[in-house]
């Protein structure tokens, strides 16, 4: 599949603004408001000041008849903007970007909390993280009045993850969930809390029990890691098992082939803390070593996108919030995150790319031509 260039998607947006007084094209400020968040704007102001700043370079590839809008007219552009469409747009152009998607793809949500006001909750995103790739494959708002139980299977009806194996937290272990994934040609790795209490339980019980006997230490059911860091020792035990048979409602679950626990035990100035994590999956034959592996990846979901994007994006302080602006603002966000990470002609981080951008129009202007434009 051919990489499609983001200016060929965008114009393929359905334009349903009411006010057409003055018609700037919608796929024109996507653009500049996309060039601006990748430069680090923060805020509608920042955009307007990019935009005039940067007018004569715009032009070389933006017809922009009516010139920049200020930044109240690019509140009002968003605002109206389908976000349904965007989210679309967003994955199609992923899956061109990525055209064979491995490994783990980790699915988690985030709220972004200065976006709440006296009538509306603050958007709360699901999105899917690839950590190969160190992307972001599609996300999805979750309805005002639902959760990520709702928004996960819509989510991964968008995404393309034949061969991947999904992770997710305790609150997107559901059957209907397990059975989505199983339908796309995916494998789960999902974790158990007291919102499955029966089966939590049952589980729990099991692997304290197993975790005393001696003789699965010598057999692929088991791994252990010892990591040392400035006065830290964290110790890592992890346990599976694939004789389930006995478990209630097991057949419930599509393909559930598997039970495990991870236990943490950390010792750092004297005091020490113990953590159990316990999952089930649907990996069938994968060693204690390898679950191990998956369920830490699934943590640089939060490392690698959730805490970029509230350091170098600022998205805990945005207080974009009237109707769809926080969620196209949040997509916006998340295409600039990729694109910058797919740029490895400079070695920096991204808010050092961000800079650099600013900067050198040569450097924004490989970015252009490779992402937005090719």
């Amino acid at each position: 599949m051919k990489k499609l260039s983001l200016m060929e998607v965008l114009e393929g947006i359905e334009d349903t603004r009411r006010d057409r007084s003055v018609m700037y094209p919608l796929h024109e400020v996507l653009i500049i408001m996309l060039l601006a968040v990748i430069c680090g704007a923060t805020s509608y102001a920042k955009v307007e000041m990019f935009g005039k700043s940067k007018i004569k370079w715009l032009q070389s590839f933006l017809e922009l008849e009516y010139g920049i809008p200020d930044a109240c007219t690019f509140r009002n552009i968003i605002k109206e903007v389908d976000t349904g469409a965007l989210h679309l747009i967003f994955c199609d152009w992923m899956k061109s970007v990525v055209t064979t998607l491995t490994g783990v793809v980790a699915i988690d949500g985030k709220e972004a909390r200065r976006t709440k006001d006296a009538s509306k909750r603050p958007l709360h995103v699901v999105s899917a993280f690839s950590h190969e790739f160190g992307l972001v494959m599609g996300q999805l708002a979750c309805e005002e009045k639902s959760n990520e139980i709702t928004a996960i299977p819509k989510l991964l009806e968008m995404l393309e993850i034949s061969g991947c194996i999904i992770t997710i937290d305790a609150m997107g272990t559901q059957v209907e969930i397990a059975e989505k994934i199983v339908a796309k040609g995916a494998d789960y790795i999902l974790s158990l809390k007291g919102n499955q209490s029966s089966l939590y339980n049952d589980v729990k019980l099991y692997m304290d029990d197993i975790k005393d006997d001696k003789e699965i230490k010598e057999t692929p059911f088991y791994h252990k890691t010892v990591e040392k860091s400035h006065g830290r020792i964290e110790v890592r035990t992890c346990y599976i098992c694939e004789d389930i048979e006995w478990i209630n409602g097991k057949n419930k679950w599509k393909n559930l082939n598997g039970i495990g626990a991870i236990y943490n035990r950390i010792e750092e100035k004297g005091a020490i803390s113990e953590q159990s994590h316990y999952f089930m999956y649907s990996c069938k034959g994968m060693t204690a070593q390898q679950i191990m592996s998956y369920k830490r990846n699934h943590w640089s979901v939060e490392n690698n996108l959730h805490w970029v994007l509230d350091m170098a994006f600022r998205e805990d302080e945005s207080r974009a919030r009237k109707d769809n602006s926080a969620e196209n603002f949040n997509v916006l966000r998340q295409i600039a995150l990729n694109i910058l990470k797919s740029e490895k002609s400079f070695k920096g981080s991204i808010t050092d790319k961000q800079f650099k951008c600013l900067l050198d129009t040569d450097y924004l202007n490989k970015i252009l031509h490779n992402w937005i434009c090719s």
